[in-house]
């Protein structure tokens, strides 16, 4: 990615957040080298207080390892308060979400011809591009970002004053990527966005996720399709379908819960209940049996008590869940949820640590019920891969990167799965 950076140096990324921040990260890496930029870029999050101390602390150590080159701040705390960041002295310009995925923004920074301070309001923003790059992470997995933004209004978060309203990339827009992916030789597409299950409220015809997922299995020969975190009470009957009969669609979903208490789900100010998350999840297990889901728990929100603490330990094993996203509550200045009264943060920790061990177990249980069994495994690095419902999977010889190789699971460890080959990899 050096050839284009000034002084053949390439831009240097430090990314915080989610997993959309990270696919923005990479093609802003694009854009900026094509500009000519070595910039430094801080994308950063403000999902929590201790998000926004983290990238700034983060900005303080990259000034003083790169004296000579311009720090560029970004994402979502750098759009919520943007003075604050132009404020600091490490910092030489300042980009909202909008802004940084605009080339022109990159070629202005480059040649010195645009503001330090560059952030329109998020609010109007009515379009979110299909930004093209050749995936991230590993040889074998691409990142396709369909929806941005948010227009749910959950108390305890900032996000949709970083990333603005919910707006959908078109459908032919995704598939024509999908198809540019597989065309390099990725096997794995995930869907990512803020609001995945929002996608096509705010195109003609408002279609939804079900109807862009079946398309791209329609049109495209992509391996394995994959779909990130998702609102289930949100779910439509086409995504149903495809769960039950499309068998490219991977057997895992990772849920946004948040709670196992009404009461706290009231406040959080969620569009589901408790019952609706433990129906959804046998409903999409009778369609598909081998589903897995994972699931975003807070632990310690405002009012909270051991029993509605409880609430949210039993909905592990009532809605058969194995990978846990587990957050102590952090209170975020300017959410409703930051002026209720708040459990003390001890609390909130240990409360956290007893749902982390909750889900240790459970996918230990996972990955010993695996023991004997065969699955495709698709290769992320010679020695390890994952299941179609995630699990990772490690070889003791190596196997072919970005190919999937049918493997006999020979014994389960604390966080992964042991494999051996035992077909020619596809």
């Amino acid at each position: 990615m050096a050839d284009g950076a000034a002084g053949g140096r390439a831009p240097i990324l430090s990314n915080h957040g989610c997993r959309l921040n990270a696919f923005e990260a990479h093609a802003m890496e694009a854009m900026a080298t094509d500009a000519g930029s070595d910039a430094v870029i801080v994308n950063t999050c403000a999902v929590t207080a201790e998000a926004v101390r983290k990238a700034r602390q983060d900005i303080r150590r990259l000034r003083r390892d790169h004296p000579d080159r311009r720090i560029v701040v970004t994402g979502c705390a750098a759009q919520i308060d943007p003075d604050a960041f132009a404020a600091m002295v490490e910092v030489d310009a300042v980009l909202g979400n909008a802004d940084k995925m605009r080339p022109a923004t990159w070629t202005g920074l480059s040649t010195g011809g645009t503001e330090p301070v560059q952030v329109d309001d998020i609010m109007s923003v009515r379009e979110t591009a299909g930004h093209l790059i050749d995936g991230f992470g590993t040889r074998s997995r691409a990142y396709v970002q369909v929806q941005n933004g948010c227009d749910h209004r959950c108390t305890f978060c900032i996000i949709p004053y970083g990333r603005g309203n919910s707006r959908s990339v078109p459908a032919g827009v995704v598939v024509d990527q999908v198809n540019r992916l597989v065309d390099r030789g990725f096997r794995e597409v995930v869907l990512t966005g803020v609001d995945l299950t929002s996608w096509g409220a705010d195109l003609p015809g408002a279609p939804r996720l079900g109807d862009l997922v079946a398309r791209i299995l329609r049109l495209t020969d992509v391996a394995r399709l994959r779909i990130s975190s998702i609102d289930s009470i949100e779910v439509d009957d086409a995504l149903l379908a495809a769960i039950a009969d499309q068998p490219r669609l991977m057997p895992h979903l990772h849920l946004s819960l948040q709670h196992g208490s009404d009461l706290i789900l009231k406040r959080m100010k969620r569009r589901h209940g408790r019952d609706d998350a433990v129906r959804f999840c046998e409903t999409a297990r009778a369609l598909r049996p081998d589903m897995t889901f994972g699931a975003d728990i807070i632990a310690g929100f405002p009012t909270e008590t051991d029993a509605h603490f409880a609430d949210s330990l039993s909905l592990v094993e009532a809605c058969g869940l194995t990978w846990l996203h587990v957050f102590p509550f952090s209170p975020r200045e300017g959410t409703p949820a930051a002026r209720m009264p708040q459990v003390d943060g001890r609390v909130a920790k240990d409360r956290a640590a007893r749902l982390r061990a909750a889900g240790d177990a459970a996918v230990a249980r996972h990955l010993a019920a695996q023991v004997g069994c065969a699955h495709p495994v698709l290769l992320e690095d010679p020695r390890m891969g994952r299941t179609p419902h995630f699990a990772p999977v490690r070889f003791d010889a190596d196997q072919p990167v970005g190919r999937v190789v049918d493997a006999r699971i020979t014994s389960a460890g604390g966080t992964f799965l042991r494999a051996e080959a035992c077909a020619t990899p596809s």
